[in-house]
């Protein structure tokens, strides 16, 4: 318990170093005058407290890791990315993200399958199912969001698959290859017994 609060106070700072970085990314944009960029700033904020107010709503055990993997989601997407137009210094950036995201979505499934667990009161949580609900539901996600690029590049003539089916399955994979690390990850927390949200027995 103890371990988990020291880790709760990290991500406490890192989340409070956001929110102090966007305000300061706002008032000097604000003086610049470039309003895409302040936007941007006030994006980031919305975004966390949106995410404050979801975890508040649905009474969701947030566990550090997943809480560190949104946030640094958020900082290497928002911030990075968009706000300092790290697309044009770092390459691959847009795989990387997709990386973080097979990641994210393990930890979000460990979550989606705690709660439908709980609503069952005869379901005893299983970790091996639970790392295997995990990879599934990431990689469907990763194929979910690539219809949604392709539904919205249709309709409102984005770009957001760059009219390529390569950077379509690149994506993919990149999702899946995070995907697939996380779920080894959490299969050895498992066999350790120190696997998030779930009391693993001997």
């Amino acid at each position: 318990m103890h371990k988990q609060k020291r880790k709760d106070k990290w991500n406490n700072l890192f989340e409070l170093a956001m929110y102090v970085t966007a305000a300061v990314c706002f008032i000097y944009f604000w003086v610049k005058g470039v309003p895409a960029k302040m936007f941007q700033a006030a994006l980031i904020v919305a975004v966390l407290l949106i995410i404050r107010l979801v975890v508040k709503i649905t009474k969701t055990t947030m566990f550090a890791a997943l809480r560190f993997s949104v946030l640094l989601f958020i900082f290497v997407s928002m911030f990075m990315a968009n706000e300092f137009g790290f697309y044009k210094v770092i390459p691959y950036l847009d795989k990387i993200e997709h990386l973080f995201s097979g990641l994210i979505l393990c930890f979000v499934g460990l979550l989606v399958y705690m709660k439908a667990s709980n609503g069952e009161k005869a379901s005893v949580p299983n970790a091996q199912v639970a790392v295997w609900f995990c990879l599934f539901f990431s990689t469907a996600m990763a194929g979910v969001w690539e219809i949604y690029e392709f539904t919205t590049d249709g309709l409102f003539g984005l770009h957001s698959q760059n009219g390529s089916l390569v950077d379509t399955m690149t994506d993919i994979i990149c999702g899946t290859i995070g995907a697939v690390a996380t779920s080894i990850y959490l299969a050895f927390k498992a066999k350790r017994k120190k696997m998030p949200l779930i009391d693993v027995q001997s």
